[in-house]
């Protein structure tokens, strides 16, 4: 079930290790920068199959940046 959270909360389950960063954008973007940790699943290829290696006993943060 999706939750938002704020970045206080996010540097909190970060540095516990309890949760894993999966960043949406384009790779071009995520190259350019991207949260540290972050794995790049650009949103157009998000499938099963991409996020497979992901650690299902964790949550998933999943993110994007929009500057409109």
């Amino acid at each position: 079930m999706p939750n938002d959270i704020d970045l206080a909360r996010l540097r909190e389950l970060l540095e516990r290790g309890h949760v894993q960063l999966l960043e949406v954008l384009p790779q071009s973007e995520y190259d350019e920068e991207h949260l540290p940790g972050a794995i790049n699943v650009p949103l157009k290829s998000l499938t099963p199959n991409a996020v497979a290696g992901f650690d299902r006993s964790r949550p998933t943060v999943v993110y994007c940046w929009d500057d409109i």
